[in-house]
């Protein structure tokens, strides 16, 4: 039988991608239906506007599907983003093991806050709406959610079943 740390680079790359594709279609299937909800449009308009990160609003609002596959590829290399850092991150703080649902509202909270005070404010968006702590409690439940909650549960079932830390 091999042992875990002969297991880890063949679990790991799956297991970043499984965590990754999870978590980046809850969120995004979260922000769709919430916006729907709220305005009775479908997915295209978030996806546009995630595009405006890159291409800025007046491009991204009219380029049609293109646009909204390029949203969709910058919102999956976000959520990629988040995954690849937790997953670094894991094995060099033992406290994250300890409760992987509190961990996981948790790096929620925490990508939110990436998310408002990175992420945004360094891309091309339109300048956000003035702060509304509704609106923001929403967010960040969502984000602790779709994206905090899967990522831990599936990356720290990893390391709790291969320990390679």
């Amino acid at each position: 039988m091999p042992s875990p740390t002969n297991q880890q680079p063949s679990k790991a790359i799956p297991t970043i991608l499984l965590a990754g594709f999870v978590a980046g279609t809850l969120d995004i299937t979260a922000a769709c239906t919430q916006f729907y909800l709220k305005t009775g449009k479908g997915p295209g308009t978030v996806l546009r506007y995630v595009a405006s990160g890159v291409f800025g609003w007046d491009k991204a609002k009219t380029g049609g599907t293109t646009m909204a596959a390029w949203g969709l590829l910058f919102h999956y290399i976000i959520a990629f983003g988040l995954t690849i850092f937790f997953f670094w991150l894991f094995p060099k703080i033992k406290l994250l093991s300890k409760n992987l649902i509190v961990t996981g509202l948790l790096y929620g909270i925490f990508a939110w806050c990436v998310t408002v005070l990175v992420i945004v404010p360094l891309s091309n968006t339109p300048p956000p709406a003035p702060f509304d702590i509704k609106k923001a409690a929403v967010a960040a439940t969502i984000l602790m959610f779709c994206i905090g909650l899967p990522i831990s549960l599936i990356i720290g079932n990893y390391y709790r079943k291969y320990k390679p830390y």
